[in-house]
């Protein structure tokens, strides 16, 4: 009686196993044809421009409906933008005038209110910010507001005032690249890519949806991180405090050094190339980051400061996970085969608003992913 009992609980171990290699199987299989890809990055990164290109890239279509919503967005950007250098010229800390006329048009800015689906931007609006967009003491905290992470489209949408209020205006695919909004809580895109579906997870970049990271972990092939390049002289929208780019540090620190992330590809992309050029010659980098020792005219030697930089960070990040392997709070992950190697960082320089620069990027982000996918499969 004994023995019969113990062959079938024998058998039933044995067809427990079974069952759990065939689906060890099948999710290894799905691997090879799902990829996801979590899209990370700190606030003014360009997180839901880069979201935007993938989807142009890959021609998935925006609807009618999104895009009467991006015309909305589009409209409350130029008054959100106008309202932030409002405060900028009230800010007695900073020397700039603010007479009376543009006190007035200013409080006209504020009263604007949303507009409805269908409805045209008030044509009132349209000089009103003409005029204060023309303003010298306007363009004067405009200068200094680009220190405090006033939007960087705001010279894109106010260079096309005429064009933006016409009656007929609908957005343009560059007018969609450029506008913004801020990411709350996850969203996700799929495509098809050489046959293969692959799943691209946007989360807020703010500090107060960081938190809600950890419920995209599992499963992720590869982590792109977005760095705004530009944000070196650059405060947080929510906190004048801090530094943009040493905040990407610290979240890139804690990416790197995660043992979540241990056997995630890394993708590094230093956007805002463009911006980044442009405000080299005039806003020294060592004012920021005083340990820099290039060349303060050449961009080349800022870009390979903040390159070498960040990979410092993963490579400190890798000796960590090397240090603590053995912890007992460390989530239990499959051994590397010897094929897989170290993690690998991956970097580029973009701009998120050039889509044939982001349709090569995503070409070698689209072979990192498939070497990530055979990688697993050998585990």
């Amino acid at each position: 009686m004994g023995a019969c009992l113990s062959l079938t609980a024998r058998s039933n171990v044995d067809e427990q196993n079974a069952a759990a290699e065939r689906a060890m199987r099948e999710a290894k299989r799905e691997q090879l044809v799902h990829s996801k890809l979590l899209l990370l990055g700190t606030g003014d990164s360009g997180k839901s421009t880069m979201l935007k290109q993938i989807r142009v890239i890959n021609a998935i279509p925006f609807t009618p409906e999104e895009i009467e919503g991006f015309r909305r967005i589009i409209f409350s950007n130029l008054i959100s933008s106008m309202t932030l250098i409002r405060e900028i010229m009230e800010d007695e800390a900073f020397d700039v005038d603010c007479p009376d006329e543009i006190t007035q048009l200013f409080d006209e800015v504020q009263s604007a209110g949303d507009i409805s689906t269908g409805d045209p931007y008030p044509s009132r609006c349209y000089y009103v910010l003409q005029r204060l967009w023309n303003d010298v003491d306007v363009q004067k905290a405009f200068r200094i507001g680009q220190q405090f992470a006033l939007p960087d489209n705001m010279t894109y949408f106010f260079g096309s005032l005429p064009r933006l209020f016409n009656t007929s205006y609908t957005p343009t695919e560059q007018d969609i690249l450029h506008s913004r909004v801020t990411t709350l809580g996850v969203t996700e895109t799929q495509f098809v890519l050489s046959n293969r579906t692959i799943s691209v997870i946007d989360v807020g970049g703010q500090r107060s949806e960081r938190r809600k990271w950890i419920h995209c972990f599992q499963d992720v092939t590869a982590i792109i991180f977005l760095v705004s390049l530009s944000g070196y002289d650059q405060t947080l929208v929510e906190d004048r405090q801090v530094n943009q780019m040493q905040d990407a540090m610290t979240v890139w620190q804690s990416i790197c050094s995660s043992s979540w992330f241990e056997r995630t590809s890394l993708i590094l992309l230093l956007n805002k190339e463009d911006i980044f050029i442009q405000k080299f010659s005039h806003s020294n980098i060592r004012r920021f980051f005083p340990d820099f020792a290039g060349d303060e005219g050449t961009y080349a030697d800022g870009e390979k400061y903040f390159k070498e930089r960040f990979a410092h960070l993963h490579k400190r990040g890798v000796q960590v996970l090397q240090d603590t392997a053995g912890a007992p709070n460390r989530p239990k992950l499959p051994a590397r085969s010897d094929a897989t190697g170290p993690r690998r960082l991956y970097t580029h320089f973009t701009t998120a608003t050039d889509t044939n620069l982001i349709r090569n990027v995503m070409r070698a982000v689209n072979e990192t992913v498939l070497a990530g996918n055979l990688a697993n499969i050998l585990l």
